[in-house]
């Protein structure tokens, strides 16, 4: 069994290292494009794309559906009584450092996937580029939750401070793991199997802020305002100083005979 497993990480290391090399389908390299200065355009372009991703918009409105009728404390409550995932509240809280680690090294791995060219100098470059505007991705998200706990001052489920909002845990899974999948896009491989990881990241993202939640460490909201705080910084970073997006959003007033409409357009083009 040890045998195998070692077989298949070396494969799987070897894998990705053959992936990161070469180009995208438009003939760049990943991490060649990074920019300190995308023009105001493509940042307002990015940020309206981000902010109508629904893993920004959805969970944001989780959170808002808590707070009728106290579901908010009530789904807290049962979660620390019953702890139906993790057994126990302290197995919550180590699962919630390991699954959140996992956020972490699953992204890097991305990174390394990535085609960044073919000349060994080159590639390093454009690696260190990319990866410096997803490290900044992250420390925003990071820096706007550290903020927000400071401003906020919501107390933890299991009273041990006032720190509960917004979940530290649930941010940095969320934005990594949004940059791990936006990094799947980039490169060449099969449907399915890009579905599959996908949907992994995703579910590692989930499983983060549940953990947080049956530890008494925050409420659910808490971990959805991190969930949608996550991928948009995750998003947003990516298409607009990596410019990795694949969309081009406008918003146009309709005037009409008994008013007018808002309308919103998106234009995929080919990555």
């Amino acid at each position: 069994m040890g045998t195998s497993a070692t077989t298949w990480a070396a494969t799987g290391a070897l894998a990705l290292l053959l992936a990161g090399c070469g180009t995208l389908p438009n003939g760049h390299a990943w991490g060649a494009g990074a920019t300190l200065s995308p023009g105001w355009e493509r940042v307002r372009v990015s940020a309206v794309h981000a902010a109508s991703d629904a893993w920004v918009w959805a969970p944001l409105a989780g959170a808002g559906v808590l707070q009728i009728d106290n579901w908010d404390h009530r789904v807290s409550d049962w979660a620390q009584r019953e702890t139906p995932v993790f057994g126990s509240t302290s197995n919550a809280e180590h699962w919630s450092d390991d699954l959140r680690s996992s956020s972490v090294a699953a992204h890097f791995l991305t990174v390394l996937a990535t085609p960044g060219g073919e000349s060994g100098s080159q590639w390093l470059l454009n690696k260190a580029k990319g990866y410096s505007v997803q490290l900044a991705a992250a420390a925003v998200a990071g820096g706007t939750t550290t903020v927000l706990k400071r401003v906020t001052g919501r107390e933890r489920p299991n009273g041990k401070d006032d720190e509960s909002f917004p979940s530290g845990h649930a941010t940095v899974s969320a934005v990594y793991d949004r940059m791990a999948v936006e990094n799947l896009d980039q490169i060449d491989m099969n449907h399915g199997v890009r579905t599959g990881l996908s949907v992994g990241l995703d579910a590692l993202t989930i499983a983060t802020s549940w953990a947080r939640v049956e530890a008494g460490a925050h409420f659910p909201s808490d971990t959805l305002v991190s969930i949608a705080l996550g991928n948009f910084c995750g998003k947003f970073f990516t298409d607009a100083f990596l410019g990795l997006g694949d969309a081009n959003a406008s918003f146009a007033f309709v005037p009409l005979p008994r008013g007018g409409e808002v309308r919103w357009q998106v234009g995929f083009g080919e990555r």
